[in-house]
């Protein structure tokens, strides 16, 4: 390897470090001295390399002999010059090696905290001795066996920093979008267990894909990234609606939008304007909710008709989201006042079947239940009944969430109708939405409180009560 400029750079190095005698190894490929200038300092300090490799261009070296000396390609370099950072400790390691920085300029080695040299950086209140005391404290309480309790005590005592930030990858590969998809899988299967999906950890998740942007990779991969991250801003979204968090559920729907649209995804842009739609209907605006859900029943022609995505789990086709749209299309309409809103509820409806008939093996959608909902606020109880029925029996196994909407309709329908086994029906919707975490599944019990307390006797008073107390608290 030929270090060319690099070694100009030891031009005005002391004789007896240069030739002639005896030599104490091999010459460094840049003189040591110039890490130790007053405007170099901080910017290892900083692990600044874009500013390093600019020094060092202003020295003399080309980008071609950085790239050799810190075993990066030529590319790399100029990405590095141009602005991207570098975080891998592993990487910075290799510069530091190949260029002959003292690791511990940049924090990087453990001599940092024996007091051999500062620490490159160190945390705001916090200095080496802090460290260093702490480290031996705890150290010696786990040598001589400290009990537990004391141990605790000591952990307590001890003010350390927040850990670094993970570094990200130096380049985005299938993995990383493999990675995403997995961690959007786990989320949604949380989502369907009692506890549900938790809106902060998702709101983190998306936040961390998010950062994978910023990191270079080929276009093919840089648009399937941008997908995988739209479908957990997706989860992520349909987390913070069922935690009665409008705004959180909106912007998540909007980053979903926002990607799918620059990577040119029809499906993710209908997931975007379906789940906002919905949300807005639910939020007491069903006027704007209803025109992103006709957008979105619109948007999904654009879906390659043979297109089976599997999105989170299982696969939902271009008809199912087609329904879908139209299913809450209704749902929509069935708020608004105005005469012909009905009967536009009922074609959307009818559409919706036309077009898609959930089996079981579906994860997602039901059309029964909107129907069951749209004949009960008409109050043709009669014609609700089966819908509910069947909406309840299509999740039997299934999501516990979906389950006890289903369950919650139903025993509502019974109720209202005096039916004798209403009762039993509403003390068992109310049980499950109580083992629930989900605000907008709680708060589906209002109307099943107002039906029991049209009820005489003490056991559906009871019932109100305990429906009205599980809908106003949050689990």
């Amino acid at each position: 390897m030929s270090y060319g400029h690099a070694h100009n750079l030891n031009a005005d190095r002391p004789p007896d470090h240069q030739s002639g005698g005896a030599s104490d190894g091999p010459a460094p490929p840049v003189d040591p001295r110039l890490y130790e200038r007053e405007d170099v300092r901080p910017i290892l300090a900083e692990r600044d390399i874009a500013a390093l490799y600019r020094v060092l261009k202003d020295a003399g070296l080309t980008q071609r002999t950085i790239a050799e000396l810190t075993g990066q390609s030529q590319s790399e370099v100029s990405e590095i010059l141009k602005g991207r950072r570098v975080r891998d400790v592993t990487v910075l390691e290799r510069i530091c090696d190949g260029l002959g920085i003292p690791r511990e300029l940049m924090g990087l080695s453990h001599g940092a905290y024996r007091g051999e040299v500062r620490v490159a950086n160190p945390p705001e209140g916090v200095d080496e001795d802090m460290l260093r005391r702490q480290a031996i404290e705890l150290g010696a309480g786990l040598a001589v066996g400290a009990p537990a309790a004391k141990l605790a005590q000591l952990l307590e005592r001890l003010e350390l920093p927040d850990p670094s930030p993970v570094p990200l990858p130096s380049r985005l590969g299938t993995v990383h979008v493999a990675k995403v998809r997995d961690l959007t899988r786990r989320l949604d299967e949380a989502a369907s267990t009692p506890s549900g999906s938790d809106p902060e950890v998702s709101t983190a998740a998306a936040a961390w894909a998010e950062r994978l942007l910023d990191v270079s990779g080929t276009e093919t991969v840089k648009l399937a990234l941008m997908v995988a991250i739209a479908e957990l801003h997706s989860v992520a979204g349909w987390a913070g609606f069922h935690a009665g968090l409008y705004d959180r559920a909106m912007l998540h729907y909007a980053h979903v939008l926002k990607l799918a649209t620059q990577a040119g995804d029809a499906y993710c842009q209908v997931l975007a304007l379906n789940g906002a739609g919905l949300v807005t209907v639910e939020h007491g605006r069903p006027n704007d909710g209803l025109k992103m859900l006709q957008c979105g029943a619109v948007k999904a022609r654009d879906i390659p008709a043979d297109e089976q995505r599997a999105v989170v789990v299982g696969e939902i086709g271009k008809a199912a989201m087609q329904a879908q749209a139209l299913a809450e299309e209704a749902t929509a309409l069935s708020r608004l006042d105005y005469p012909e809103a009905t009967q536009a509820a009922d074609t959307a409806l009818t559409k919706a079947r036309e077009l898609w008939q959930p089996t079981p093996a579906d994860p997602y959608g039901d059309l029964d239940r909107p129907a069951a909902v749209l004949e009960l606020e008409r109050g043709r109880l009669d014609a609700a009944e089966p819908f509910a029925v069947a909406s309840l029996r299509r999740w039997e196994g299934g999501r516990q969430v979906s389950r006890t909407q289903s369950a919650i309709v139903l025993a509502t329908i019974h109720v209202r109708a005096g039916e004798p086994r209403g009762l039993q029906l509403a003390h068992s919707a109310i049980t499950s939405a109580g083992k629930l975490t989900s605000v907008r599944v709680r708060q589906r019990l209002e109307p099943l409180s107002a039906a029991l307390e049209t009820r005489r006797g003490s056991d559906a008073e009871q019932l109100a009560r305990m429906a009205r107390q599980v809908a106003t608290t949050r689990a």
